[in-house]
């Protein structure tokens, strides 16, 4: 979900004026790195990659990544908001950027929540009484 909609964030920012002003370039730098970055995790989760490389520390990897991008996406997110003007000249570009503004609304979102599930990941908080029981006898 998260790589949709962060594509529908940069496909809506690019389809505008958006070399005129300088703060979209900001928006489409937040969008374009953590969609890309997200993609690549989204891969070496679903080629189980994380398994080869064992040292590293996973979970906490992706909480720090998902805090990050909640950090970046809500500074993109208030720029992008900020810098939409209704009286402008182009009305497909306001009609665009607003939608890009909601899209990065939701991303910063789901972000957030990713980061609340990582953090619980993180600290092993996702266990119920059936799995402690069985990892208490062995």
């Amino acid at each position: 979900a998260l790589q949709v909609l962060g594509l529908l964030v940069w496909a809506l920012i690019a389809d505008t004026t958006y070399h005129l002003h300088a703060v979209y370039g900001w928006v489409m730098f937040v969008s374009i790195f953590l969609w890309i970055v997200t993609v690549l995790f989204f891969v070496t989760y679903l080629l189980q990659l994380q398994l080869k490389f064992y040292v590293i520390p996973w979970p906490l990897v992706l909480l720090i990544f998902n805090a990050a991008a909640t950090v970046l996406y809500v500074t993109a997110f208030v720029t992008c908001a900020a810098a939409v003007q209704p009286t402008g000249w182009r009305q497909w570009d306001y009609n665009r950027r607003a939608a890009a503004s909601f899209f990065a609304g939701l991303v910063t979102i789901a972000y957030g929540a990713s980061t609340f599930f990582s953090f619980h990941a993180w600290k092993g908080l996702g266990s119920n009484a059936a799995t402690s029981q069985v990892t208490d006898r062995a």
